[in-house]
């Protein structure tokens, strides 16, 4: 069943000069997609189109059949808790514990409290880090925060998780560890897509490659390698 679709979709920051330029492309519900290419490609700028946290200038994303640039302002919040990110840069709170910065997913739409002391232990446990749930995150390795930043993306069960870079501000010993969660996660079922300029790890994994350059799909393989 197609999940995600990107529909002739283009983003002007400034007058013509497009960030996009008539972006067309489906992903499947299961499928692990890479998008590369270059800095300035566009790969952000579709993720923040797809979280709904910018707007295209033209064309539509549908998720599941619906625009969601046409959604009621309520339901953007569903749409963020069905669409997990994760972060190059984490975005962990430094005066919680490992625990409560996995709650906080839980909390912000108040989930009764047996839910989160059920689930927060669960995600933890699947990324590997049950053991550190009460450190704070200047006592983790950088890997250590991507793996918690991945388990409160996973707190909502969500149908698709996007990492932006997730191993841009890691070693490569933890971006193995990082892969390995992503390929876990999609066997049980989570669409990933993934943004990364890392050729190694696209090339070793022979997923579906998205390549995007000035703005336009270049090409899209499955099976495919960083450079097309």
């Amino acid at each position: 069943m197609t999940q995600i679709e990107f529909k002739n979709v283009s983003k002007e920051y400034e007058a013509a000069k497009k960030v996009l330029a008539d972006v067309t492309f489906g992903i499947d519900d299961g499928e692990f997609v890479f998008l590369v290419g270059p800095s300035g490609a566009g790969k952000s700028t579709l993720v923040k189109l797809l979280i709904r946290e910018d707007f295209p200038t033209a064309g539509e994303i549908l998720f599941y059949g619906d625009d969601i640039f046409s959604i009621q302002k309520e339901q953007i919040s569903n749409l963020r808790r069905r669409i997990g990110v994760v972060f190059q840069d984490f975005k962990l709170l430094d005066s919680k514990t490992v625990f409560e910065n996995v709650a906080v997913a839980l909390n912000v739409v108040n989930s009764p409290k047996e839910v989160v002391e059920n689930v927060v232990p669960n995600v933890l446990s699947m990324v590997g880090l049950l053991d550190k749930m009460l450190l704070f995150p200047y006592q983790l390795s950088g890997g250590e925060k991507q793996r918690v930043s991945i388990a409160r993306a996973l707190a909502h069960e969500p149908d698709v998780l996007v990492a932006d870079e997730p191993t841009g501000m890691i070693d490569p010993q933890a971006s193995e560890e990082v892969m390995e969660i992503l390929e876990k996660v999609n066997s049980l079922g989570t669409t990933v897509i993934m943004a990364t300029h890392e050729q190694q790890i696209v090339d070793k994994l022979k997923k579906r490659v998205i390549r995007l350059e000035s703005g336009q799909v270049v090409s899209d393989k499955k099976g495919g390698k960083y450079r097309g």
